[in-house]
């Protein structure tokens, strides 16, 4: 197969999307397939590496961090130029156009969807007023474009509810490697320590991580919590943490010693509502640190009672679930934590998209491998 990923908003400093995409394109490379990744750069480029063909389209920043592409017609001369059997599209605003692209050739198209509009974007605008009825005919316009719809979680599934869409349930994995309980451990020194992977962005809820530590420190606890990321609200989160012992650590170059610094901490907070999924979580539990997260969104479906704890999202609930750990911190719940997140190896997730694009692509027989998918629309049309 040749298969093409195409994604905006992936950049030096990205997280969850990048390592997603990047590590789908190692695996199709393993397995024999050519991967060709698009992405949005600094300048037109096509390098050809070990992990496939890497085409960088010009495109202007939107943000410090992240460049995105207005013109999708570029995009789609380059899928001219490399002729992919099926396309992974991990972006649903302006590269959506090549589901059209891919109709028109018989190609197969996958929507791979990261996130859940509506609530990103009540998060974002910092409001819920009439956000559903924008992203609800948006998604019935992607669901009617693409063949399939990748979700990561159940809750993402949610989002497309009467809207059509041939979804398919492919949970993320996590590099068991990498992380792990061996990489380090909490210093056992009366302080209880907490960690934040993510970006600085309000549809993250980093303020609900910060704001939950200062009511721990406000109710008389010894604690710590350290932010790895960068973004926009890092200056709006050093008001909201006051005099608590809140340390933004910036973006940590390096997978290992990202890995090192969750390990060190006693509990991963991963507290955002609006999660499809959660790496983060994954990682930490992987790491044999608990995590504490919102009783709602993806991340939820990750942590169980064993692995960690979970409240309504508000920095008193949360807090409450924080209280709740503290008599199971320790060895026992640290091996709970990472039992949990060996259910989750990326060769899993791997597999299922090689069975979803070989379906698309005709080399298989189409077959539910998440129970969503009820049939290959593009074999009905």
């Amino acid at each position: 197969m040749r298969i093409a990923q195409l994604a905006n908003f992936v950049g030096p400093t990205s997280g969850g999307m990048k390592v997603v995409i990047e590590t789908l394109g190692k695996g199709y490379v393993d397995a024999g397939h050519t991967r060709i990744f698009v992405s949005p750069g600094a300048r037109d480029e096509i390098v050809e590496t070990e992990a496939g063909i890497l085409v960088s389209v010009r495109a202007p920043k939107v943000t410090d961090q992240y460049r995105m592409i207005f013109q999708p017609w570029r995009v789609l001369d380059v899928l001219d130029r490399f002729r992919p059997t099926s396309i992974e599209v991990s972006d649903k605003w302006t590269l959506s156009p090549a589901a059209r692209w891919a109709q028109k050739r018989s190609v197969g198209s996958v929507l791979f969807s990261h996130e859940r509009l509506s609530d990103m974007l009540a998060m974002w605008a910092r409001r819920s007023f009439g956000v559903e009825a924008v992203v609800g005919g948006l998604n019935r316009r992607l669901a009617n474009a693409f063949d399939t719809v990748v979700v990561t979680s159940r809750f993402a599934a949610d989002e497309f509810d009467n809207t059509g869409a041939e979804l398919e349930l492919v949970p993320l994995g996590v590099d068991l490697e990498t992380f792990n309980p061996r990489v380090g451990e909490p210093v056992d020194d009366g302080v209880l320590k907490f960690c934040y992977v993510g970006r600085l962005s309000h549809e993250k809820s980093p303020q609900l991580a910060v704001e939950t530590v200062v009511e721990l420190h406000r109710r008389g606890h010894r604690v710590r919590l350290d932010l790895y990321g960068t973004g926009p609200d890092r200056a709006e989160l050093q008001r909201a943490a006051g005099d608590a012992p809140v340390f933004f650590q910036g973006f940590v170059a390096g997978r290992d010693e990202v890995a090192r610094r969750i390990a060190a901490a006693d509990i991963s907070l991963s507290v955002c509502p609006a999660e499809t999924f959660g790496l983060a979580v994954l990682e930490a539990l992987a790491c044999g640190t608990p995590v504490v997260t919102s009783n709602r969104g993806g991340a939820h479906e990750l942590v169980d009672v064993t692995s960690g704890a979970s409240g309504d999202p508000n920095p008193a609930a949360l807090a409450d679930a924080v209280e709740s750990l503290l008599p199971r911190l320790g060895p026992d719940l640290r091996a709970a934590a990472r039992a949990r997140a060996e259910r989750y190896p990326w060769r899993r997730t791997i597999e299922q998209m090689l069975g979803v694009h070989a379906g698309l692509a005709d080399e298989v027989p189409y077959r539910s491998l998440g129970g969503f998918v009820r049939h290959n629309r593009r074999n009905a049309r």
